[in-house]
């Protein structure tokens, strides 16, 4: 009988269709006889349908005529075969994600052969069936709209009493398989985004609701699961590891991203509801308990996983209340830990001070104008904070900035900045924890006056009144007793919280001290001087003379380690680096946004190569420590510009264009302009001959100078012209800068010199390596090992060598004297030293 369906004729025409339908139904039986017949004629029942939905209605006529979609489960129940199964779905799949005309959607979602389909027992233990049937799924919710969705449900006194396409699809929510989660989550977002009233009731309510209670559930595993490999991560690092916190990474976020769009589809009480859990389920028994204390049993949460979660859970979910919710956790501290235990941020005892208590006093008594009565809290509160027995968040991630690792610091930035910048949170919230920009600041003063709470005069020459004190507070109460009402935790509301300028103060207090440590990188480093500037945008009037003595004596010392620079390495690119990460330093600072993504922070550290495989000689570490200090440089230079209240300059003040001096070996070789390549012809004054080989067994005659023109330096290995006596051609050129010149101890006419690249080979050093990936191999410095006619041309060579290594580094330095506020008096008498000994050679 089925032999006959391959039979010659037009495949895309109705009198195709009629052939296969009539042969489907007279199918009894399907068995491994028959079975790939029936999934031919599936497939091209789908593919004729497809064709006569865009060109020729007659076809789906014929389709409802012969109610072709109650033969399809027909073949389904006789069937046995599980390939049978997963045609039928495939062929469901392609008809209703094809169908254009709505009148075929509503034909195909009318009767009740869709949604017997759909809750059908299928066996899903065949992971392939599985996900035949969650794609058959998510095709029918694409077709979703407000007059459709009534076509699926079941109704009871104008109420859902079952929805099977929502129930069976969260049964596979929390599938192992991701694809099968994802195509889960977007049939639901379907659902809710169809805005049908009856449905939302149905999806909120019990039993059901628990889908969202699981939910969370899930979410709390998943980074509870993230811990545990940044935990091994400390521990060891892999690029396997960098890249499962990647893949857990991007876990947590889809599921965030989730969660918003579910609370976005707006069905009423559910934001609240998703609220309550993620506040009970995880903020409060697992994200804050790690910042604030370290407990007999240790929370399931490392800190830098909590600050990297309230980052993205601040980030991504938009709900109000659960933003303001969390900052009033942070500014308080839960009465049932005992007055008498000794609380730890993470195992660090908050027992540093960064501003001595007796200056302070004096500053801001002069600056801040503050009451005698804040004075007192103040104080009392600082030193409360650093030796008391109860801490609230907040104070931990202060902490964190003043004495914590790098990952710890760099986290505590990005959760401090995400506070900043997300919208939903109040104002009068963001100024309590002291992190309220001063330009919002004064446009609230402003404002005040134009909703009659204070006289303008009052409020802009005030220092704080009263009552503004009394609405942060009354605000942070509101939230308070939601806090209470939501998780059942009772907190007490810190006494420092009665004044939002204290806690500015001491925000920038701990940026001040940031700003002081060197065992912080310069990337960290710039995203405190971002925060600065985002609290500071245009005035230093909170600085007091102890902030401004810790700024100035960073910025000499970060002088100190720029002008060792000048005599190091890389010298000679010295000034092209400082111009480059100026402006990026500048640019970074007063971005609108922090520039980083917070899963960095989960990241391990990166450690370069040359700290694990290359000895203390090695050009490319010492380019990195270059470039790590012109960054500090750069930032403290912006802070103490910004600290004396002058405008950053787009570009630093240096010397571009400085003069060699005109007896220097330099001119006498004829060069006038500081660039040598090879092939260039040059005087071979006090050239030196050698022999040097670049390949094992031919050795090589040249003549050996050392120059120097401005801040370049060259070594250079010449050829003597046949037909121009004293004159030479240039056949290799090397960096003077770095070469570290050494006679051999063994053979006196030998001279080693370290060849690094002319180059800088990088011009930022990342804190963190690309997509988590680890830097395993270290970049080698090259050698030369010239052999000279005796000792004495060969300490010549070695004299000449160091001689223009100076007279190079000179140039640089003065190069960088308006930069670095240096007295020129001391280059003076070095260059013409210089310019002695050149005259002797």
């Amino acid at each position: 009988m089925w032999f006959s369906f391959w039979r010659s004729r037009d495949r895309l025409s109705l009198d195709e269709l009629r052939f296969i339908v009539d042969q489907l139904i007279k199918v009894q039986v399907v068995n491994e006889v028959n079975k790939e017949f029936v999934i031919e004629a599936l497939r091209s029942i789908a593919e004729l349908i497809t064709y006569g939905d865009q060109h020729d209605a007659a076809y789906f006529e014929f389709f409802m005529e012969k109610q072709v979609m109650g033969e399809f489960v027909r073949i389904l129940r006789i069937c046995k075969c599980l390939i049978v199964s997963r045609q039928l779905l495939q062929t469901m799949s392609i008809m209703i994600q094809n169908l254009k005309n709505d009148h075929s959607i509503y034909y195909m979602f009318c009767n009740e052969h869709v949604n017997y389909l759909i809750a059908y027992p299928f066996d899903f233990r065949n992971e392939e069936l599985l996900s035949y049937y969650i794609s058959f799924l998510r095709a029918i919710s694409g077709k979703l709209n407000k007059d459709t969705i009534s076509l699926l449900v079941k109704t009871e006194i104008d109420e859902v009493a079952d929805f099977p396409l929502y129930v069976e699809a969260i049964r596979f929510a929390f599938h192992e398989e991701s694809m099968i989660r994802t195509a889960v989550r977007a049939l639901t977002l379907n659902i809710y985004h169809v805005g049908d009233d009856t449905v939302n009731r149905f999806v909120s309510r019990a039993p059901h609701s628990d889908y969202f209670l699981h939910l969370i559930e899930f979410f709390r595993d998943r980074c509870i699961h993230l811990n545990s490999i940044v935990s091994n991560a400390k521990k060891s690092q892999s690029a396997e590891l960098s890249s499962s916190i990647l893949s857990a990474v991007d876990e947590i976020e889809d599921n965030l991203y989730y969660i918003s769009d579910v609370v976005s589809a707006g069905i009423p009480d559910l934001g609240r509801f998703i609220m309550d859990n993620v506040l009970r389920l995880l903020i409060f028994p697992l994200v804050l308990p790690s910042l604030r204390t370290e407990a007999v049993n240790e929370p399931s949460l490392g800190a830098v996983t909590s600050l990297y979660l309230l980052c993205c859970i601040l980030r991504i979910v938009k709900i109000k209340d659960l933003a303001n919710i969390v900052v009033a956790a942070l500014l308080c501290y839960p009465e049932i830990i005992p007055e008498s235990s000794e609380a730890k941020i993470n195992g660090n005892l908050l027992n540093h001070a960064s501003s001595d208590v007796a200056s302070q006093n004096k500053d801001v008594n002069n600056q801040n104008s503050m009451s005698d009565t804040e004075n007192h809290i103040l104080h009392s509160a600082l030193n409360h904070k650093y030796c008391g027995m109860r801490f609230a968040p907040r104070e931990a991630l202060l902490s964190f900035v003043v004495s914590g690792d790098e990952v710890q610091v760099s986290g505590s930035l990005n959760v401090l900045a995400t506070l900043l910048q997300t919208k939903e949170l109040d104002e009068s919230m963001v100024d309590a924890l002291g992190i309220l920009p001063q330009r919002k600041q004064h446009k609230k003063k402003l404002l005040q006056p134009l909703v009659g709470e204070d006289s303008a005069e009052e409020q802009l020459f005030s220092s704080e009144g009263n009552k503004v004190k009394d609405r942060i507070s009354g605000e942070l109460d509101i939230y308070m007793q939601k806090l209470k009402e939501y998780v059942g935790i009772s907190c007490v509301h810190p006494e420092v919280g009665v004044s939002p300028r204290v806690h500015r103060f001491q925000v920038l207090d701990s940026l001040v001290s940031l700003f002081c440590r060197s065992n912080i990188s310069a990337e960290t480093l710039w995203h405190g001087g971002w925060l600065l500037r985002q609290l500071l945008p245009y005035s230093k009037a909170e600085f007091n003379s102890h902030h401004l003595t810790l700024l100035t004596d960073s910025f000499h010392h970060s002088t100190a380690r720029v002008l060792e620079e000048a005599r190091g390495t890389w010298f000679d690119l010295l000034l092209a680096v400082i111009c480059d990460q100026w402006r990026k330093c500048k640019r970074a600072i007063e971005a609108s946004s922090l520039r980083k993504d917070p899963k960095c922070i989960l990241l391990p550290p990166f450690k370069s190569a040359y700290d694990e495989h290359a000895s203390s000689e090695s050009s490319f570490a010492a380019g990195e420590r270059m470039c790590e200090a012109v960054k500090v440089f750069a930032l403290l230079h912006h802070l103490h510009i910004f600290s004396l209240g002058k405008v950053l300059p787009d570009q630093p003040p240096v010397f571009f264009d400085v003069d060699t001096p005109e007896k220097s070996r330099a001119r006498n070789a004829g060069l006038n302009l500081p660039e040598l390549k090879p092939n260039a012809e040059i005087n071979l004054v006090g050239a030196i001959p050698c022999r040097i080989a670049f390949e094992r067994g031919k050795e090589r005659h040249f003549y050996f100078l050392a120059l120097s023109m401005s801040s370049c330096g060259w070594l250079v290995l010449a050829e003597e012209l046949p037909v121009k006596p004293g004159r030479g051609l240039v056949r290799v050129v090397a960096p003077l800068a770095g070469c570290n010149p050494r006679v051999d101890d063994r053979h006196l006419r030998w001279l080693h010199l370290r060849i690094r690249p002319s180059s800088f080979p990088f011009t930022d050093t990342a804190m963190y390596a690309g997509h988590g990936k680890v830097k395993s191999k270290a970049m080698v410095d090259g050698r030369w090992t010239l052999a000279f006619q005796d000792e004495e041309s060969c300490k010549n060579a070695m004299s000449m060598v160091v001689q223009e290594m100076e007279l190079q580094s000179c140039m640089v330095e003065k190069s960088l004297e308006p930069l670095l506020e240096l007295d020129s008096s001391p280059d003076e008498s070095r260059l013409s030293s210089h310019e002695e000994d050149d005259n002797t050679v």
